[in-house]
């Protein structure tokens, strides 16, 4: 049993799939930009939310954690420091979350593994406009009286069309239905012809 392992096995076991969360998260925070699958794109999010939230906050308690989630190592200090200078001059002041963004690329050649690019947002979040009460009636887009006009004819033009069609129609009906009783009637006098 799995107990109190979280997330995905990513395939391996529980230490690699530590330390490969890690070492993506750091190439991220390192270059912006990474290619990778897309299961453990989705899986290191929360880790880069995360510890971009610590540098927010900027106190040494929160570099501290950031240094140990990506487990030490005077490299990862360094991408620590980058990244919380960056924040510290305004990266995502904007931003309550949402660091990262997942482009699909498509199936990987080999294997047919689901690639992604994992990128952190950089540009600022463009507030929603404010909606206008303007009333819903002029909202609707009024056609011209010309163009109304034209389709008022051409659709009378269709229906007499299809009136002639049908006084057509039945006029063959009626034209087949006397010939059906006039051979009612032949086939009646042959009869009585052969009885007498």
């Amino acid at each position: 049993m799995r107990h109190n392992y979280k997330g995905r096995k990513l395939g391996t076991s529980p230490s690699h799939t530590k330390a490969m969360k890690r070492s993506l998260t750091a190439a991220l925070l390192y270059n912006d930009r990474i290619k990778t699958i897309e299961s453990r794109a989705k899986e290191i999010r929360p880790e880069v939310d995360r510890i971009i939230t610590w540098a927010k906050k900027g106190d040494v308690h929160s570099r501290r954690l950031a240094i140990a989630r990506l487990g030490g190592g005077e490299d990862n200090k360094e991408i620590v420091r980058e990244i919380f200078e960056k924040v510290e001059q305004g990266m995502f002041a904007d931003r309550d979350g949402g660091y990262t963004r997942i482009m699909k690329l498509g199936p990987r050649k080999g294997d047919g593994a689901p690639m992604v690019i994992m990128e952190l947002c950089t540009e600022p979040v463009k507030k929603k406009a404010k909606k206008t009460a303007e009333p819903k009636k002029a909202a609707k887009k009024v056609e011209e009286p010309e163009v109304v006009e034209e389709e008022a004819e051409e659709i009378i033009d269709v229906e007499a069309e299809a009136v002639e069609e049908v006084e057509e129609a039945a006029e063959v009906v009626e034209e087949a239905t006397e010939e059906v009783a006039e051979a009612a009637e032949e086939a009646e006098e042959a009869t009585e012809e052969a009885a007498e």
